[in-house]
């Protein structure tokens, strides 16, 4: 089944540079370029990840990972953060609010595509552990 990402980036080239990079992977992506708009999507679509910036027009990203963990359609999803912001505060603060993994920017397509391959086989790791520890596997 075709995996499927959320990037909430407000810049275009960033935006347009993940997409390629998640998609020439095989990843089916969405997007969106402000905060409201991604909590909307990452609640109306089934996804697999969140790629999340952190400097955001309205709504910063630790609000909104803070969000998205605060709901209990997205608490599992795994969220990177994507950001320029590159300072130890910056990067506490996402994993503190709930982002599973903290890249700086810039970052090269290949590490991006590897860090989200490891975010989806945690999870995968995650649900098996639970199916099994409940007795649905």
């Amino acid at each position: 089944m075709v995996k499927k990402i959320l990037i909430i980036e407000d810049d275009p080239a960033t935006s347009r540079l993940v997409d390629y990079s998640l998609k020439h992977e095989g990843y089916q992506v969405f997007t969106a370029s402000n905060g409201l708009d991604g909590i909307r999507q990452a609640l109306e679509v089934t996804l697999d990840l969140i790629i999340l910036d952190v400097m955001l027009p309205g709504m910063d990203g630790f609000e909104i990972c803070h969000r998205l963990r605060s709901d209990s359609k997205t608490e599992d999803l795994p969220i990177l953060m994507f950001s320029a912001k590159a300072q130890d505060i910056d990067r506490s603060t996402g994993l503190l609010v709930g982002a599973d993994e903290y890249l700086t920017k810039p970052a090269s397509p290949s590490d991006i595509v590897a860090c989200v391959q490891t975010l989806l086989k945690k999870k995968s790791h995650s649900v098996i552990h639970k199916e099994k520890m409940s007795g649905k596997r």
